[in-house]
């Protein structure tokens, strides 16, 4: 039988094996250190340390570190939204950020701009409310009276030709007249009393786009409507409910008579037509030759005859079930509503609707 040497097998000391594990951790740890390091050195230097140029940045009230690194990126201002953050934090400047006009360049280091923005700004503002309901040219006017833009007309003109490519609801918006209608979203609002009529319109935009959800955009698709027509479909509601539990209702009807192939017949799309809101329409006005017209034209009107609230909208893609095909105001004319599923029910409600009317 051959014989043979036998080796031990020296082992390692469990202490000299968690020693090394430490020791390996504090050198990914330092090189890692050392990443984040350049990273945030790299990202916090100037964009263009030769672009001198002054770009005029609008920081809004109540901007925090996270809003500010938005504007000063869309700006070109800034490499990274995440290190100014991080920055901002670090240095103590996060929590004291001004609201205003800063002139600043993209020459500016990431400190610099900070410094900036937390030792001067606070533009005079002006404050203003566009009502429910309002149209563009109503818009545009109340931000005259008010004194917020000096000349309608250019507000309009902008509502016009401006380019809003940027806003995803309104691509492919063909509707004649201003295609910003219905989509200036009706609110409240403080703004830089030196803002162009573009800035406000965008103002405005951008609240209608923070409103307006995926899931609105989605429900929209489901029950085969483009966003101009859900949009459409809220503004009728808007312009035809003072009771805010009729909204779903008169949804319902709009949407039953559209499936059936019947006109709409909507009084508010008549005055829309006529550019006047009159008290009581007359036969002749019925006739008025416009696309919006919903006694003489099919289906919806081409475009929103007014902003709705984001009430209407929900209730233009939410509409209760019903087999309703008419409403008629209440003899009572408070604003309330009788809903009727049958033609003759409706001319019965319409008939106490009238002797009312005419007995004021």
């Amino acid at each position: 039988m051959a014989s043979g040497k036998h080796y031990k097998t020296k082992k390692r000391s469990p202490l000299r094996t968690v020693v090394s594990l430490i020791a390996l951790l504090i050198i990914l740890a330092a090189v890692s250190a050392a990443g984040l390091f350049f990273y945030v050195d790299a990202n916090s230097r100037p964009v263009d340390i030769a672009d001198t140029a002054a770009i005029q940045t609008v920081i809004p009230p109540g901007a925090g570190a996270a809003k500010v690194a938005q504007v000063l990126k869309e700006g070109g201002l800034i490499r990274s939204e995440r290190v100014f953050v991080l920055q901002s934090k670090r240095l103590g400047y996060d929590s004291r950020f001004r609201a205003g006009e800063f002139t600043l360049a993209r020459s500016m280091s990431m400190r610099d701009i900070m410094y900036e923005l937390t030792t001067h700004g606070a533009g005079e503002t002006a404050r203003f409310t566009i009502p429910e309901g309002y149209t563009v040219q109503q818009t545009a006017d109340k931000l005259a009276a008010d004194g917020v833009i000096a000349d309608a007309a250019a507000f309009l003109a902008e509502a016009e030709s401006g380019d809003f490519s940027q806003y995803r609801f309104l691509e492919g918006l063909e509707a004649p007249g201003s295609r910003l209608e219905g989509f200036l979203y009706p609110e409240t609002y403080e703004v830089y009393k030196s803002s162009s009529p573009r800035d406000i319109a965008e103002r405005m935009l951008g609240q209608f786009d923070k409103l307006f959800t995926e899931e609105y955009y989605d429900k929209a698709s489901e029950m085969g409507l483009t966003v101009l027509e859900a949009v459409t479909i809220a503004s009728l509601i808007e312009r035809e409910t003072k009771v805010p539990e009729e909204r779903a209702l008169v949804s319902s009807v709009i949407h039953n008579r559209l499936e059936k192939g019947m006109r709409l017949q909507i009084d508010a799309t008549v005055q829309y037509a006529l550019g006047e809101q009159k008290p009581r329409l007359l036969y002749s006005d019925l006739e008025i030759d416009s696309p919006y017209n919903t006694y003489k034209a099919d289906g919806l009107p081409p475009g929103p005859i007014c902003s709705p609230r984001i009430e209407c909208i929900e209730a233009a893609l939410y509409p209760a079930e019903s087999d309703y095909l008419y409403y008629v105001l209440k003899p009572e004319l408070n604003g309330a509503h009788n809903f009727a599923a049958s033609s003759g029910e409706f001319e019965k409600f319409k008939a106490q609707y009238i002797k009312a009317l005419d007995g004021k």
